[in-house]
């Protein structure tokens, strides 16, 4: 008798068990069909009601560019009240009486700082003319802004700049004439060497006047020189009996004395001209001068 072998529990197992077949997702296409569809639909309705949307915003537009400060045109203000009034009144007047008052100061201000730079300027040709150096830029300043006010002074610096006459130099041009500037002339006559002679020996004077003769007029003249008197020093020199000898320095003296007193008319235009005094650009000095009686 023959022996079956015996099945094994794995392999019976494995027999009757099978696998389950796989499921189809079929919900997931029709979620995404769904969502399509109600896509199309916005986008229909969105076509639809764009019209009326801007139907409706376009008054608000209208009344926000009538009123772009944000109030309501149709909106009533409210008045102000009689108190309010009155300070806001009040307000303004104090704000336009500071505002002239600053206008006025500004003027003031400006018309005092062109005084002060042609004050300065004039400092400065006095200064190139006590040198004997030129002018330079200074030449064109003081036509600009005295030109108006002292044409005349202005020429007669400007000219006496091209010929420099200095202290030194006429210190130097008395002292090379001394010996000839005390006694006549060559051609004198008999008359006027008798005397000429007299004074040497003998002077009549007042104790409080100084001597007439000539060497101490010429040392007069010498000291007056170094204390800048130029003046005083070519009175001496016009009183001596060879003064034609000195005939060219005194033309330098008066030349000197005349770029000086131009001088001092510009100072003075600097300081109270008051109608024809310009400033660097050029404009007119309305500015009254503080120092103007």
């Amino acid at each position: 008798m023959e022996e079956r072998p015996l099945m094994s529990d794995t392999d019976g197992a494995e027999s009757s068990v099978t696998a389950p077949p796989p499921v189809r997702r079929r919900g997931s296409w029709l979620t995404a069909l769904l969502v399509l569809l109600a896509f199309a639909v916005g986008v229909v309705l969105t076509i639809l009601a764009l019209p009326k949307i801007q139907q409706w915003n376009a008054p608000q537009r209208q009344a926000a560019l009538a009123d772009p400060h944000g109030v309501a045109s149709g909106m009533p203000m409210r008045p102000l009240s009689a108190d309010a009034g009155q300070m806001l009144d009040a307000r303004v007047m104090q704000l336009e009486e500071r505002l002239n008052r600053i206008t006025v100061e500004a003027q003031a201000a400006s018309g005092n700082a062109a005084r002060a730079e042609g004050l300065l300027v004039a400092f400065a040709a006095r200064r190139a003319l006590d040198s004997g150096a030129p002018l330079g830029y200074i030449e064109g300043q003081l036509r600009l802004r005295f030109g108006q006010a002292q044409p005349r002074a202005v020429a007669t610096i400007i000219n006496a700049a091209r010929e420099p006459v200095t202290l030194a130099d006429l210190r130097a041009g008395l002292t090379a004439v001394s010996d000839r500037v005390t006694v006549p002339p060559a051609d004198a006559s008999w008359w006027q060497a008798l005397e000429h002679e007299a004074r040497e020996i003998i002077t009549i004077h007042k104790a409080s006047t100084p001597s007439p003769r000539p060497q101490a007029a010429l040392d007069r003249a010498i000291r007056y020189l170094d204390g800048s008197r130029v003046g005083a020093a070519l009175a001496e020199v016009e009183q001596m009996p060879g003064r034609a000898s000195a005939d060219r320095w005194m033309q330098f003296a008066r030349r000197y004395l005349e770029a000086r007193r131009a001088l001092d008319l510009i100072e003075t235009a600097a300081i109270l001209e008051p109608r024809q005094l310009r400033a660097a650009d050029g404009g007119a000095v309305a500015q009254t001068s503080p120092l103007a009686p």
